[in-house]
């Protein structure tokens, strides 16, 4: 009788804690997602990528780390990417209107390229995942919420993603989130390119809301290096 009581009971737990993810509609996220964006601050994450070529068949691994944070209006955004074996690969930083884009040796070649008046759909798209509203999401996509899914333990809605902007969709024809509700953060995101070819980065040992300091949002630039101005 024991048993079956405590069998019993698993089911009830089972079936409460799966109710809400059922009931789960787009609106619902959506609507989360908004109560859950203006407490979104920052992000640090440990992040594995895993860039697959179609036409090959061939998956290469990067490993590295990534930071967002809200600054005011605007988005500010830094990764650091290296190889499989930890050969650094490239970091990434956007702020104060660029996004400086650094080779480490030997290719020593730091890329800046100036936002201008294109700096609000920058913001909009560093959010995406990572703090945006709904109203800044539906604004720039195409969202089909495909359910509830579990990533790593933690209760995730997946979203499709079509860009409104056909300039967009000519590199990315989608693009898929795992979002964990209840911090508005992105813990799996998939970019799908026309040519099959995708980019697949998943996050993990994620600090949210730590205040990051302003030395991490900064490039490790080699001497030498070689700048390009687009």
């Amino acid at each position: 009788m024991k048993a079956k009581s405590l069998f019993f009971l698993i089911t009830i737990l089972t079936l409460v804690s799966t109710a809400p993810a059922q009931n789960m509609t787009l609106q619902k996220v959506l609507d989360r997602i908004d109560a859950s964006s203006p407490k979104f601050h920052d992000v640090q994450a440990d992040i594995a990528v895993d860039l697959y070529t179609a036409i090959v068949q061939e998956h290469e691994m990067q490993k590295g780390m990534t930071a967002f944070r809200r600054q005011g209006a605007s988005m500010e955004m830094v990764t650091h990417l290296a190889s499989a074996s930890g050969q650094p690969v490239a970091q990434l930083l956007c702020k104060n209107d660029q996004l400086d884009y650094y080779q480490p040796p030997p290719a020593s070649q730091e890329t800046i390229f100036a936002a201008g008046s294109n700096r609000g759909e920058w913001d909009s798209l560093l959010a995406t995942g990572f703090g945006a509203t709904a109203q800044d999401l539906t604004s720039q996509w195409n969202i089909t919420f495909q359910g509830m899914e579990a990533i790593d333990g933690t209760q995730t809605a997946k979203l499709e993603l079509v860009s409104k902007q056909a300039s967009f969709r000519d590199n990315f024809s989608q693009l898929t989130l795992w979002i964990d509700l209840s911090r508005d953060i992105s813990l799996k995101q998939i970019f799908l390119q026309p040519d099959g070819d995708s980019r697949t980065v998943t996050y993990s040992h994620i600090r949210y809301n730590t205040h990051l300091p302003d030395s991490l949002f900064t490039l490790h630039v080699a001497k030498d290096t070689q700048i390009v101005h687009r």
